[in-house]
C-alpha cells in the first residue's frame, strides 16, 4: 500500500513539474511572438526605472500580455534586463524579446533638425524653437550667451555653425545641436584652410568664410560656385569692390521686404559691399562645404562680372561692357518664367 502511494506521489510531482514547465515554456514563449501595432509605438524609459516597472510598463502599453514572463525572463537572462534609459520606438512585428534587446543596447528613437546652406544664424534658431523633441534651453538667450555657451565668447555667430542635418534623442538640446554645428564648422574650415590656393587676398580663414557665405548667397547653380569665387576674389585683388546684393540685403536687416532700389545701394551699412571696400565685417550667412572650398580654391579666368540669366545661372563677364550688354540681355527684359534660382532637378519628383 505505502509503495502504491509513493508511486502515485511521484507520477503527480512528475505531472505538476511537467505541467509547469510547459506552462513557463509557453509563457516565455510568448516574449517571442511578434505584436501587432497599428502605428509605431513611443516607449520611455526614465532614467532610473528599475526593471519591473518597465515589465509592467509594457503590459500597461498592450504590448505584452503579462508582464509577469518579461520578470521571469529578467531573472533568467540578468543581461536581458540591463536596459538603458531613453525614447524608443517600437513597430509592427516586434517581439517582446526584440524591444528588451532595443533598450538593452539603448537603441532609442533619433529625430532629425536640418540646417539650410544660405540660412542665416536668425533662420537657424527659428528652426530650432519650432523643433519638436528637442529640450529648449537657449529660447530666451542672446545670440551673445549663446556664443560663451558654444566657447566662442565676443564672438559674432553668424556663419560660424555648419549647415547640415543634425540627429537628436529626446533626452538632447538646442544648446547640444549648436555646439556640435559650431564644432563641425571649426573642423570643416580648419580642413579646407590647409588645403587653400596660394595667392589669395585673405588675412584669415575668417575672411575665407565671409566670402564663402556671399559665394553661397549668390548662386544656387553648384557647378558655378568656383566661377562667381573667381569673380570676387579678382575684384579684391584689383582692389574693386564686390558689388554683391546678398550683403545689401543683409545689412537692410528687416527693413528688406523683398527687394532693394537705388536708395538702398547708396545708403552706407558695413555690410554694403557698393559703397565699402573689401570684404564685409562678418559673414551674412550659413556656408557650406562647397562654396568654403570655392571661396578657397577660386575658379580660373578673366571674369570680373556676373549677372542672373533667369533660369538659376549667370552669365560672366570679362568686360564692363560685356557686362552691361548681359544686363539688358537678362535683366531689363526679363522672361515670364525668370528665377533666380535653379529649377528643381526631375530626378527628384520621381
Amino acid at each position: 500500500m505505502f509503495k502504491k502511494l509513493f508511486i502515485a506521489v511521484i507520477c503527480a510531482a512528475v505531472l505538476v513539474g511537467a505541467g509547469t514547465g510547459l506552462w513557463v515554456w509557453r509563457g516565455l514563449g510568448s516574449l517571442s511572438k511578434p505584436v501587432t501595432l497599428a502605428e509605431p509605438v513611443l516607449f520611455d524609459v526614465p532614467s532610473g526605472t528599475a526593471f519591473n516597472d518597465v515589465a509592467r510598463q509594457l503590459h500597461t502599453r498592450e504590448l505584452v500580455e503579462d508582464s509577469l514572463w518579461v520578470r521571469i525572463y529578467g531573472r533568467l537572462f540578468p543581461e536581458q534586463a540591463r536596459i538603458k534609459a531613453g525614447e524608443y520606438e517600437f513597430t509592427d512585428g516586434m517581439s517582446a524579446e526584440a524591444m528588451l534587446a532595443k533598450m538593452v543596447a539603448g537603441d532609442t528613437k533619433h529625430w532629425s533638425v536640418q540646417f539650410i546652406e544660405g540660412w542665416t544664424f536668425r533662420d537657424m534658431r527659428s528652426a530650432l524653437a519650432a523643433t519638436e523633441r528637442l529640450e529648449k534651453l537657449t529660447s530666451e538667450w542672446s545670440d551673445a550667451q549663446i556664443m560663451e555657451a558654444v566657447g566662442a565668447e565676443g564672438e559674432h555667430p553668424e556663419g560660424r555653425f555648419f549647415p547640415d542635418t543634425y540627429l537628436f534623442t529626446s533626452s538632447e538640446s538646442d544648446l547640444d545641436l549648436l555646439r556640435r554645428s559650431f564644432r563641425r564648422m571649426e573642423s570643416v574650415l580648419a580642413e579646407e584652410w590647409e588645403t587653400r590656393a596660394e595667392g589669395l587676398p585673405y588675412n584669415s580663414a575668417y575672411e575665407a568664410l565671409i566670402m564663402a557665405s556671399i559665394v553661397e548667397r549668390e548662386t544656387g547653380a553648384p557647378h558655378e560656385r568656383d566661377q562667381v569665387a573667381g569673380v570676387f576674389v579678382r575684384r579684391l585683388q584689383k582692389g574693386m569692390r564686390l558689388q554683391t546684393d546678398p550683403t545689401v540685403i543683409y545689412g537692410m536687416g528687416d527693413k528688406y521686404k523683398g527687394r532693394i532700389g537705388s536708395k538702398d545701394l547708396r545708403t552706407h551699412t558695413p555690410y554694403n559691399t557698393y559703397r565699402i571696400s573689401g570684404l564685409p565685417p562678418t559673414p551674412i550667412a550659413l556656408p557650406g562645404r562647397e562654396a568654403i572650398h570655392a571661396s578657397l580654391h577660386p575658379g580660373s579666368g578673366k571674369a570680373l562680372y556676373f549677372v542672373a540669366r533667369g533660369d538659376g545661372t549667370h552669365k560672366f563677364s570679362n568686360t564692363l561692357a560685356e557686362h552691361q550688354k548681359a544686363v539688358r540681355a537678362f535683366q531689363l527684359n526679363r522672361r515670364s518664367d525668370y528665377r533666380s534660382s535653379p529649377a528643381p532637378d526631375k530626378d527628384e519628383n520621381k
